[in-house]
Protein backbone atom coordinates (compact mmCIF):
# COMPACT_ATOMS: atom_id res chain seq x y z
CA UNK A 1 0.00 0.00 0.00
CA UNK A 2 3.17 2.10 -0.76
CA UNK A 3 0.83 4.26 -3.41
CA UNK A 4 -1.48 5.92 -0.31
CA UNK A 5 1.51 6.82 1.30
CA UNK A 6 2.88 10.69 0.86
CA UNK A 7 6.45 11.42 1.85
CA UNK A 8 8.38 14.79 2.10
CA UNK A 9 11.43 14.58 1.27
CA UNK A 10 13.80 17.24 0.97
CA UNK A 11 14.46 18.31 -2.63
CA UNK A 12 18.02 19.26 -1.63
CA UNK A 13 19.30 16.23 0.27
CA UNK A 14 16.21 13.80 0.65
CA UNK A 15 16.17 13.89 4.13
CA UNK A 16 12.66 13.86 5.77
CA UNK A 17 11.44 17.45 6.11
CA UNK A 18 8.76 18.91 8.47
CA UNK A 19 6.12 22.11 8.63
CA UNK A 20 7.27 24.41 11.19
CA UNK A 21 4.48 25.81 13.82
CA UNK A 22 3.86 29.49 13.21
CA UNK A 23 4.87 29.56 9.39
CA UNK A 24 3.91 28.47 5.88
CA UNK A 25 6.86 26.52 5.68
CA UNK A 26 8.54 23.19 6.25
CA UNK A 27 12.18 22.97 7.11
CA UNK A 28 14.79 20.03 6.54
CA UNK A 29 16.47 19.25 9.89
CA UNK A 30 19.53 18.18 7.81
CA UNK A 31 20.47 20.92 5.42
CA UNK A 32 18.18 23.46 7.11
CA UNK A 33 16.68 24.59 3.76
CA UNK A 34 13.11 25.51 4.45
CA UNK A 35 10.23 25.47 1.61
CA UNK A 36 6.94 27.23 0.83
CA UNK A 37 3.88 24.87 2.45
CA UNK A 38 2.21 25.84 -0.91
CA UNK A 39 5.13 25.82 -3.84
CA UNK A 40 6.49 22.42 -2.17
CA UNK A 41 2.95 20.56 -2.72
CA UNK A 42 2.49 21.43 -5.84
CA UNK A 43 6.32 20.72 -6.88
CA UNK A 44 6.00 17.17 -5.86
CA UNK A 45 2.55 16.61 -7.55
CA UNK A 46 0.89 16.08 -4.03
CA UNK A 47 -2.36 18.49 -4.95
CA UNK A 48 -5.13 16.46 -4.23
CA UNK A 49 -7.76 17.33 -6.66
CA UNK A 50 -10.15 15.08 -5.14
CA UNK A 51 -13.50 17.09 -3.25
CA UNK A 52 -13.47 18.29 0.38
CA UNK A 53 -16.11 16.70 3.07
CA UNK A 54 -19.53 17.58 1.61
CA UNK A 55 -22.14 16.05 4.88
CA UNK A 56 -24.72 14.96 2.00
CA UNK A 57 -22.48 13.26 -0.25
CA UNK A 58 -21.26 11.47 2.93
CA UNK A 59 -24.34 10.58 3.99
CA UNK A 60 -25.44 8.76 0.59
CA UNK A 61 -22.20 6.74 0.73
CA UNK A 62 -21.86 6.24 4.69
CA UNK A 63 -21.80 2.13 4.48
CA UNK A 64 -18.81 2.28 1.86
CA UNK A 65 -16.96 4.78 4.12
CA UNK A 66 -17.42 2.80 7.30
CA UNK A 67 -16.19 -1.05 5.46
CA UNK A 68 -13.12 1.22 4.13
CA UNK A 69 -11.58 1.47 7.80
CA UNK A 70 -12.79 -1.42 9.62
CA UNK A 71 -9.84 -2.96 10.51
CA UNK A 72 -5.78 -1.41 11.18
CA UNK A 73 -3.86 -1.24 7.82
CA UNK A 74 -0.45 -2.01 6.83
CA UNK A 75 1.51 0.51 5.11
CA UNK A 76 5.55 0.15 3.34
CA UNK A 77 7.15 3.18 4.26
CA UNK A 78 8.55 4.94 0.90
CA UNK A 79 12.04 5.64 2.55
CA UNK A 80 13.13 2.14 4.22
CA UNK A 81 11.13 -0.50 2.86
CA UNK A 82 9.16 -0.88 6.58
CA UNK A 83 5.98 -1.98 7.54
CA UNK A 84 3.77 0.70 8.84
CA UNK A 85 0.94 -0.58 11.11
CA UNK A 86 -1.76 2.06 11.81
CA UNK A 87 -5.33 2.31 13.65
CA UNK A 88 -8.23 2.97 11.47
CA UNK A 89 -8.36 6.60 12.26
CA UNK A 90 -4.65 7.23 11.84
CA UNK A 91 -4.41 10.01 8.56
CA UNK A 92 -0.55 11.30 9.50
CA UNK A 93 2.32 9.24 11.40
CA UNK A 94 6.07 8.49 11.10
CA UNK A 95 7.73 5.72 10.17
CA UNK A 96 9.15 4.11 13.56
CA UNK A 97 11.78 2.59 12.02
CA UNK A 98 13.45 5.60 10.18
CA UNK A 99 11.09 8.92 11.17
CA UNK A 100 10.16 9.63 7.52
CA UNK A 101 7.06 11.52 7.66
CA UNK A 102 3.99 10.22 5.83
CA UNK A 103 0.57 11.11 5.16
CA UNK A 104 -1.98 8.50 4.21
CA UNK A 105 -3.54 9.80 1.77
CA UNK A 106 -6.55 7.07 1.09
CA UNK A 107 -7.63 8.18 4.61
CA UNK A 108 -7.94 11.74 3.28
CA UNK A 109 -9.22 11.57 0.03
CA UNK A 110 -12.62 9.69 -1.83
CA UNK A 111 -14.70 13.01 0.08
CA UNK A 112 -13.09 12.50 3.42
CA UNK A 113 -10.69 15.16 2.33
CA UNK A 114 -11.08 18.07 5.76
CA UNK A 115 -12.40 21.18 4.27
CA UNK A 116 -9.98 23.00 6.01
CA UNK A 117 -7.19 23.16 8.83
CA UNK A 118 -5.54 25.25 11.43
CA UNK A 119 -1.79 24.81 11.36
CA UNK A 120 0.25 24.72 14.38
CA UNK A 121 0.92 28.36 15.83
CA UNK A 122 3.28 27.00 18.81
CA UNK A 123 6.41 23.87 18.80
CA UNK A 124 6.78 21.38 20.83
CA UNK A 125 8.90 23.51 23.14
CA UNK A 126 6.54 26.01 23.58
CA UNK A 127 4.21 23.49 24.66
CA UNK A 128 5.97 22.15 27.50
CA UNK A 129 7.30 25.70 28.56
CA UNK A 130 3.38 26.05 28.88
CA UNK A 131 2.54 22.79 30.32
CA UNK A 132 5.59 23.80 33.42
CA UNK A 133 3.66 27.14 33.66
CA UNK A 134 0.32 25.36 34.31
CA UNK A 135 2.15 23.41 37.21
CA UNK A 136 3.07 26.40 38.84
CA UNK A 137 1.51 27.66 42.03
CA UNK A 138 -0.21 24.24 42.22
CA UNK A 139 1.20 23.30 45.61
CA UNK A 140 -0.12 19.84 46.14
CA UNK A 141 0.89 18.81 43.00
CA UNK A 142 3.64 15.91 43.53
CA UNK A 143 7.35 16.92 42.79
CA UNK A 144 8.10 14.16 41.03
CA UNK A 145 4.92 14.29 38.47
CA UNK A 146 6.53 17.20 36.29
CA UNK A 147 9.82 15.47 35.13
CA UNK A 148 11.68 16.53 32.02
CA UNK A 149 11.63 13.25 30.86
CA UNK A 150 7.46 12.89 31.26
CA UNK A 151 7.19 15.75 29.59
CA UNK A 152 9.77 15.14 26.54
CA UNK A 153 6.83 12.61 25.58
CA UNK A 154 3.75 15.10 24.46
CA UNK A 155 3.05 14.47 21.00
CA UNK A 156 1.50 17.44 18.24
CA UNK A 157 -1.92 15.77 16.91
CA UNK A 158 -4.30 17.33 14.47
CA UNK A 159 -7.73 16.28 16.33
CA UNK A 160 -10.75 15.79 13.69
CA UNK A 161 -13.62 18.30 14.62
CA UNK A 162 -17.02 19.47 12.77
CA UNK A 163 -17.71 22.77 13.21
CA UNK A 164 -21.35 23.33 12.59
CA UNK A 165 -23.31 26.07 11.44
CA UNK A 166 -27.23 26.83 11.83
CA UNK A 167 -29.94 28.97 12.68
CA UNK A 168 -31.99 29.36 15.81
CA UNK A 169 -35.29 30.51 15.25
CA UNK A 170 -38.83 30.71 17.87
CA UNK A 171 -40.01 32.48 21.30
CA UNK A 172 -39.93 31.77 24.79
CA UNK A 173 -41.82 32.92 27.59
CA UNK A 174 -40.77 33.92 31.06
CA UNK A 175 -41.95 34.99 34.01
CA UNK A 176 -40.78 38.31 35.62
CA UNK A 177 -41.06 39.81 39.23
CA UNK A 178 -41.15 43.03 40.17
CA UNK A 179 -40.86 44.07 44.12
CA UNK A 180 -41.87 47.35 46.17
CA UNK A 181 -41.23 47.64 49.84
CA UNK A 182 -42.98 49.82 51.66
CA UNK A 183 -44.57 51.11 55.17
CA UNK A 184 -46.86 53.06 56.89
CA UNK A 185 -46.90 53.41 60.64
CA UNK A 186 -49.16 50.07 61.57
CA UNK A 187 -46.93 47.87 59.21
CA UNK A 188 -44.70 46.76 56.82
CA UNK A 189 -45.73 45.56 53.47
CA UNK A 190 -44.12 43.46 50.34
CA UNK A 191 -45.73 44.13 47.47
CA UNK A 192 -44.95 41.38 44.49
CA UNK A 193 -46.24 42.00 40.97
CA UNK A 194 -46.41 39.14 38.67
CA UNK A 195 -45.72 39.43 34.64
CA UNK A 196 -45.66 36.97 31.67
CA UNK A 197 -42.94 37.81 28.96
CA UNK A 198 -42.82 36.77 25.47
CA UNK A 199 -39.80 37.33 23.80
CA UNK A 200 -38.98 35.82 19.92
CA UNK A 201 -36.09 36.21 17.98
CA UNK A 202 -33.70 34.46 15.46
CA UNK A 203 -30.20 34.27 15.12
CA UNK A 204 -27.63 32.41 13.07
CA UNK A 205 -24.37 30.98 14.54
CA UNK A 206 -21.11 29.63 12.92
CA UNK A 207 -17.91 27.39 13.33
CA UNK A 208 -19.54 25.44 16.65
CA UNK A 209 -16.94 23.00 17.08
CA UNK A 210 -17.75 19.28 18.02
CA UNK A 211 -14.87 16.59 17.90
CA UNK A 212 -15.03 13.68 15.63
CA UNK A 213 -12.60 11.46 18.00
CA UNK A 214 -13.91 8.65 19.63
CA UNK A 215 -10.88 8.31 21.88
CA UNK A 216 -10.70 11.92 22.47
CA UNK A 217 -12.37 13.05 25.41
CA UNK A 218 -15.40 15.36 24.72
CA UNK A 219 -14.87 17.16 28.07
CA UNK A 220 -10.74 17.95 27.16
CA UNK A 221 -11.82 18.90 24.10
CA UNK A 222 -14.29 21.27 24.96
CA UNK A 223 -12.21 23.00 27.59
CA UNK A 224 -9.54 23.91 25.26
CA UNK A 225 -11.50 26.49 23.34
CA UNK A 226 -11.37 28.94 21.85
CA UNK A 227 -9.71 28.79 18.65
CA UNK A 228 -9.30 31.18 16.59
CA UNK A 229 -11.16 30.10 13.23
CA UNK A 230 -9.60 32.96 11.28
CA UNK A 231 -6.57 31.37 10.66
CA UNK A 232 -8.89 28.45 9.33
CA UNK A 233 -6.92 27.74 5.65
CA UNK A 234 -7.83 25.42 3.24
CA UNK A 235 -6.56 22.11 4.33
CA UNK A 236 -2.80 21.16 2.65
CA UNK A 237 -1.11 17.84 3.31
CA UNK A 238 2.09 20.01 4.03
CA UNK A 239 0.64 21.20 7.66
CA UNK A 240 0.36 17.48 8.72
CA UNK A 241 4.37 16.79 7.84
CA UNK A 242 5.73 16.05 11.28
CA UNK A 243 2.59 15.64 13.02
CA UNK A 244 0.30 12.74 13.66
CA UNK A 245 -3.02 12.81 12.28
CA UNK A 246 -6.63 11.37 13.08
CA UNK A 247 -9.49 10.70 10.52
CA UNK A 248 -12.71 11.28 12.01
CA UNK A 249 -14.89 8.34 13.50
CA UNK A 250 -17.52 10.03 14.70
CA UNK A 251 -20.89 10.36 12.62
CA UNK A 252 -21.91 14.17 12.15
CA UNK A 253 -25.54 13.20 12.55
CA UNK A 254 -24.72 11.82 15.85
CA UNK A 255 -22.50 14.66 16.45
CA UNK A 256 -25.14 17.46 15.97
CA UNK A 257 -26.96 17.47 19.02
CA UNK A 258 -24.34 18.49 21.33
CA UNK A 259 -23.77 21.67 18.77
CA UNK A 260 -27.48 21.96 18.55
CA UNK A 261 -27.61 21.73 22.76
CA UNK A 262 -24.97 25.05 22.99
CA UNK A 263 -26.45 27.11 20.30
CA UNK A 264 -30.12 26.21 22.37
CA UNK A 265 -28.13 27.59 25.23
CA UNK A 266 -26.28 30.50 23.82
CA UNK A 267 -30.03 31.71 22.53
CA UNK A 268 -32.00 30.90 25.33
CA UNK A 269 -29.46 33.25 27.32
CA UNK A 270 -29.50 35.90 24.89
CA UNK A 271 -33.27 36.03 24.64
CA UNK A 272 -33.22 35.79 28.56
CA UNK A 273 -30.89 38.83 28.89
CA UNK A 274 -33.56 40.96 25.86
CA UNK A 275 -36.71 40.15 28.56
CA UNK A 276 -34.50 41.20 31.97
CA UNK A 277 -35.48 44.91 31.58
CA UNK A 278 -35.70 45.81 35.40
CA UNK A 279 -37.33 42.64 36.93
CA UNK A 280 -36.51 41.68 40.55
CA UNK A 281 -36.33 37.97 39.48
CA UNK A 282 -37.10 36.37 36.49
CA UNK A 283 -37.70 32.70 35.45
CA UNK A 284 -37.67 30.51 31.84
CA UNK A 285 -41.93 28.95 31.63
CA UNK A 286 -41.72 27.56 28.23
CA UNK A 287 -39.39 27.40 25.13
CA UNK A 288 -39.95 26.75 21.52
CA UNK A 289 -36.59 26.87 19.64
CA UNK A 290 -35.45 25.32 16.77
CA UNK A 291 -32.99 24.60 14.98
CA UNK A 292 -32.84 25.38 10.99
CA UNK A 293 -30.33 24.71 8.06
CA UNK A 294 -27.89 23.16 9.71
CA UNK A 295 -24.60 22.09 7.77
CA UNK A 296 -21.10 21.21 8.74
CA UNK A 297 -17.68 21.42 8.04
CA UNK A 298 -14.55 19.14 8.71
CA UNK A 299 -11.62 20.46 9.63
CA UNK A 300 -8.28 19.55 11.56
CA UNK A 301 -6.98 21.59 14.81
CA UNK A 302 -3.84 21.14 16.64
CA UNK A 303 -3.38 19.68 20.03
CA UNK A 304 -0.28 18.89 22.02
CA UNK A 305 -1.25 15.73 24.15
CA UNK A 306 0.52 14.23 26.98
CA UNK A 307 -0.44 11.21 29.11
CA UNK A 308 1.67 10.91 32.35
CA UNK A 309 1.29 7.90 34.46
CA UNK A 310 1.49 8.22 38.56
CA UNK A 311 0.86 5.76 40.90
CA UNK A 312 -0.44 3.53 38.41
CA UNK A 313 -3.32 5.80 37.45
CA UNK A 314 -3.08 7.92 33.20
CA UNK A 315 -3.64 11.42 33.30
CA UNK A 316 -3.76 13.21 29.94
CA UNK A 317 -2.90 16.81 29.23
CA UNK A 318 -3.98 18.86 26.47
CA UNK A 319 -2.56 21.85 25.08
CA UNK A 320 -4.27 24.18 22.16
CA UNK A 321 -1.36 24.07 19.50
CA UNK A 322 -2.45 27.52 18.49
CA UNK A 323 -2.92 29.58 21.99
CA UNK A 324 -1.10 27.44 24.44
CA UNK A 325 -3.97 26.97 26.32
CA UNK A 326 -3.86 23.73 29.06
CA UNK A 327 -6.40 21.45 30.32
CA UNK A 328 -6.26 18.36 31.98
CA UNK A 329 -6.49 16.59 35.58
CA UNK A 330 -3.68 16.40 37.74
CA UNK A 331 -2.76 14.41 41.04
CA UNK A 332 -2.61 15.30 44.23
CA UNK A 333 0.40 14.48 46.58
CA UNK A 334 -1.28 13.02 49.63
CA UNK A 335 1.74 14.20 52.11
CA UNK A 336 2.16 17.54 50.79
CA UNK A 337 -2.34 17.46 51.54
CA UNK A 338 -1.76 16.50 54.94
CA UNK A 339 1.16 18.65 55.85
CA UNK A 340 -0.70 22.15 54.06
CA UNK A 341 -3.83 21.03 56.38
CA UNK A 342 -1.40 20.78 58.91
CA UNK A 343 0.00 23.94 58.77
CA UNK A 344 -3.73 25.99 58.11
CA UNK A 345 -4.58 24.34 61.30
CA UNK A 346 -1.56 25.26 63.42
CA UNK A 347 -2.05 28.78 62.28
CA UNK A 348 -5.56 28.92 63.45
CA UNK A 349 -4.63 27.15 66.80
CA UNK A 350 -1.98 30.28 67.14
CA UNK A 351 -4.12 33.03 67.49
CA UNK A 352 -6.94 30.97 69.37
CA UNK A 353 -4.34 29.83 71.86
CA UNK A 354 -2.96 33.83 72.25
CA UNK A 355 -6.79 34.80 72.74
CA UNK A 356 -6.77 31.92 75.43
CA UNK A 357 -3.67 33.18 77.26
CA UNK A 358 -4.64 37.13 76.92
CA UNK A 359 -8.05 36.18 78.65
CA UNK A 360 -6.46 34.38 81.35
CA UNK A 361 -4.62 37.07 82.38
Amino acid sequence: MSDNIKSFKCPSCGSPIVYVPGSESLTCNNCSNEYSVDALIKAANFENEESSFDWGEYKRNFEENKQRFENTAVYICGSCGAQIECEKTTAATKCPYCENVVVLSDRLGGGLKPNAVIPFAIDKEAAMKAVLNHFSGKKLLPSDFKSQRKLSKITGIYVPFWLFDGGIDGKMKFGGTRIRYYSDKYYDYTETRHYNIYVSGEMRFEKIPVDGSERMDDDLMDALEPFDYSKLTDFNDGYLSGFLADRFDTDPDLSLPRAENRMYVSAESVLRGTADDGFDTISTEASALKLYDPSVKYALLPVYLLNMTYKGKNYRLAVNGQTGKVVGELPISRAKQWLYTLGIASAIAVPISLIATWFMK
